[in-house]
């Protein structure tokens, strides 16, 4: 053996940024009224897209208990279901729910994500915790505690999404849902400060997701339950640490084994700046349209041009994109589309239904408007190009944009030119965006619950009295 392969045994002292998350979730009381009121927004939202989601079967098929008809006694309701679930396979359904039909709040920086991945994990505990109330001190959380868990697994996906790029070294955002989860919930599961640090550790060295599955020529439907996945995994190793379970206090910085030098290519994970609730505040609502949101802007550039162009798409000569660097690098795509999750990640398609369509909606990603010819002809004239402008002011953190500009050039020489630099969801344009959102939500749980049922749970929440509801409560309302 060579003196160069013997290691210092001595324990290490836990990463610092471990010990700063788990300070800041251990320690730190939120008093944002903004991250409040745009927290409860968030809730909202994400529950309607859940509700959606159960219209769609390949979705449903993945729900359910791990074995067919088994049931867990004071186990987690899942909304829109019969099933009782434990709280591992809870957090997959529900997470997985939220996510399916890319609807959900966004999230963009050097990483992207969506922070309300983590409800999944957030919900499934606490209604668990909340009816095992005798194995756990008699808690029983309320939906202002949901509302506090959210600012804080928003603002640990966030902040460490701002300056970490996860996807330059092939790597799945979905990594930052199972760290904030995973310290999150071992919290609301009662764990102490160490239970915190040694649950975190083992989020980070758990092996992560590439993601092949999100871009060509391999993508598919696993994009639509990777969030669900991780969110379950931050469950189960928040429980295994409470089952006593060490930690791994260098997990992210140990020599050679630890994350850094094993999946980041030597670089220290950073947090770009001290942890609050900046993320919550700043979150991007997808309201008008389930698409990738790097093609939100550029879907509401065509949507404006349709009018004018709807009775002389055979006239179009060529569409010109001008675009970011990172829709350039997820959704630019051409050739062949295999499936809905294919179609919902490319630039070209989403463009040219809402050109066709003056509109863009869930199932305009499935076969029988996929099918129409004229959709790949107008893609088949597009041209996508960065504008290097655009992809400074989208890691502007003074502007944060997601800018696109649509250029329609007619046969006979004449252009349409339309531009959209902050979509709809925008915190610049949380004004004219609130009361939309609403309205979405109203719609997509019309899709599933009917209008009557639909219109009582709106009206509900609408007053401030569901705040105060435990979380078994809270969840029976859908």
């Amino acid at each position: 053996m060579h003196a160069g392969d013997i290691r210092d045994n001595t324990r290490p002292s836990f990463d610092e940024l471990l010990v700063t998350l788990a300070d800041y979730i251990c320690d730190v009381e939120i008093q944002s009224e903004l991250a409040f009121e745009t927290a409860k927004n968030c809730l909202i939202d994400s529950m309607g897209c859940a509700m959606l989601a159960l219209t769609f079967p390949a979705c449903t098929k993945l729900l359910g208990p791990w074995i067919k008809d088994t049931q867990i006694k004071n186990g987690v309701k899942i909304p829109g279901t019969h099933d009782e679930l434990d709280p591992i396979k809870a957090a997959f359904d529900i997470g997985t729910m939220i996510r399916w039909l890319d609807y959900n709040d966004t999230w963009l920086a050097q990483e992207w994500g969506h922070p309300s991945d983590n409800l999944g994990g957030i919900l499934s505990v606490m209604d668990f915790v909340s009816r095992r109330t005798a194995d756990f001190q008699n808690k029983k959380y309320s939906v202002r505690d949901i509302l506090e868990a959210m600012i804080k697994t928003y603002e640990i996906q966030g902040v460490l999404a701002l300056e970490n790029s996860f996807n330059a070294v092939g790597l799945d955002h979905v990594i930052l849902v199972k760290v904030a989860t995973c310290g999150v919930v071992t919290k609301l599961l009662g764990g102490s400060k160490n239970d915190v640090l040694n649950a975190l550790s083992q989020a980070w060295v758990d092996g992560q997701s590439l993601r092949t599955y999100r871009h060509a020529p391999n993508t598919g439907s696993r994009k639509s339950w990777a969030a669900g996945d991780a969110t379950s995994r931050g469950v189960r190793l928040a429980m295994l640490t409470l089952q006593g379970e060490t930690g791994y206090p260098s997990a992210v910085s140990a020599p050679r084994w630890g994350f850094g030098d094993v999946l980041f290519k030597g670089k220290p994970v950073q947090l770009a700046r001290p942890l609050g609730s900046y993320v919550m505040e700043n979150i991007l609502f997808k309201i008008a349209y389930p698409a990738e949101f790097h093609a939100q802007t550029a879907v509401e550039c065509a949507i404006k041009l349709h009018d004018k162009l709807k009775d002389r798409l055979q006239e179009i000569s060529k569409i010109s994109i001008k675009t970011h660097n990172a829709a350039m690098r997820i959704i630019n795509k051409t050739g062949k589309l295999y499936n809905p999750a294919d179609r919902d990640h490319c630039l070209q398609y989403m463009v040219a239904v809402a050109l066709l369509k003056g509109d863009l909606q869930a199932f305009h990603y499935e076969d029988e408007t996929a099918h129409d010819p004229a959709i790949d002809i107008l893609r088949d004239k597009m041209v996508v190009e960065e504008n290097s402008q655009y992809s400074q002011d989208y890691l502007d953190p003074k502007k944060r944009s997601i800018a696109n500009e649509l250029t329609i050039t007619l046969t006979d020489g004449s252009q349409f030119i339309q531009t959209c630099e902050y979509p709809l969801g925008h915190r610049r344009r949380r004004e004219e965006g609130i009361p939309l959102m609403w309205q979405k939500f109203e719609r997509n749980c019309q899709a599933f619950l009917g209008e009557a049922k639909s219109t009582d749970i709106k009206q509900l929440l609408q007053q401030e009295a569901w705040l105060d509801w435990t979380v078994p409560e809270f969840m029976a309302l859908f």
